[in-house]
């Protein structure tokens, strides 16, 4: 006797999400709980093993100074990222969207600082920022203007690191705006011209509403791009000059890698974590009223 045809089909579908669900426990769900474990002891070495302490790693953090400049760097550094990474995507995809002469070059000239490896970006702008023989400071001298330390003065190496990693990501975003774009009816540009909309009109209230889930999803990962720089920092500023530059995410890595403080490290982890997923919950439901879904 062969079992019921239906439980067949619930076995047969467990078996297909079995690999799916043991690589999400093991590399997500295990390594989140673990991390908010190990927040809760206190740093361990050779000679005294790690002991639990509670929130005493949370109180630690509350007091350091350095993590509050951190956040704060972090925030500004999201605030600089994502609505200029997106703007300028949509912007990109708007104009190789329509009929140009060598519209593949341009598309492939926007791409390109995507697929470019992070150390290897890391380099070409540590050569655009060097102060005096950096070509920024070459073509400023052409002016006039004299040299600057874009990347030693804590006044200007933020901004200096958002327009790198601005650079390298809108065309990345750029692509799903294209691929929306091109889902779009022509005949609802027509019906706008015939009414006698203009451009803007027609963004504003036709093409950026339909544009929303891919807004929506460009949006999420753009968040998770602003809290998980740590590559372009190692290689330009690590962190400095006086934290002016650290983020959060290297900040862990500092932690866990330079100090040996992987307690502290789990506790600022497990901060960061809470930071994406209160973000990540408010875009679904603040977004969520805006999004039409075809």
């Amino acid at each position: 006797m062969f079992p019921p045809r239906n439980i067949m089909m619930h076995v047969h579908g467990w078996l297909l999400l079995t690999p799916a669900v043991v690589l999400l426990v093991a590399f997500t769900h295990y390594p989140t709980v673990a991390t908010v474990i190990n927040s809760l002891f206190s740093k361990g070495t050779a000679i005294r093993p790690s002991r639990f302490v509670g929130l005493a790693n949370y109180e630690t953090m509350i007091e350091d100074p350095v993590f509050w400049k951190v956040l704060v760097n972090n925030l500004w550094f999201a605030l600089g990222t994502i609505p200029t990474s997106i703007a300028l995507a949509i912007a990109m995809a708007l104009l190789v969207n329509r009929a140009m002469p060598g519209r593949a070059l341009v598309r492939m000239a926007f791409f390109t600082p995507t697929i470019l490896p992070m150390i290897a970006v890391a380099n070409i702008w540590l050569f655009f920022y060097s102060p005096d023989i950096g070509l920024i400071d070459q073509i400023a001298g052409w002016f006039g203007i004299a040299g600057h330390n874009w990347l030693g003065d804590p006044a200007t190496v933020l901004p200096a690191i958002i327009v790198m990693t601005v650079w390298k990501e809108a065309g990345f975003f750029m692509i799903f705006y294209l691929a929306a774009l091109q889902h779009i009816p022509p005949e609802l540009r027509e019906a706008a011209k015939l009414e006698g909309a203009s451009r803007w009109y027609f963004f504003r209230r036709v093409l950026f509403p339909l544009l929303m889930p891919t807004t929506l999803f460009v949006l999420i990962n753009a968040v998770l791009n602003s809290f998980k720089l740590v590559d372009h920092l190692f290689v330009l500023t690590k962190g400095g000059p006086n934290n002016a530059s650290n983020l959060l995410l290297y900040y862990i890595f500092e932690s866990a890698f330079s100090y040996f403080d992987t307690a502290y490290a789990a506790t600022l982890t497990v901060i960061l974590l809470a930071l994406l997923a209160i973000m990540a919950l408010g875009q679904f439901f603040v977004l969520d009223r805006r999004v039409h879904y075809r």
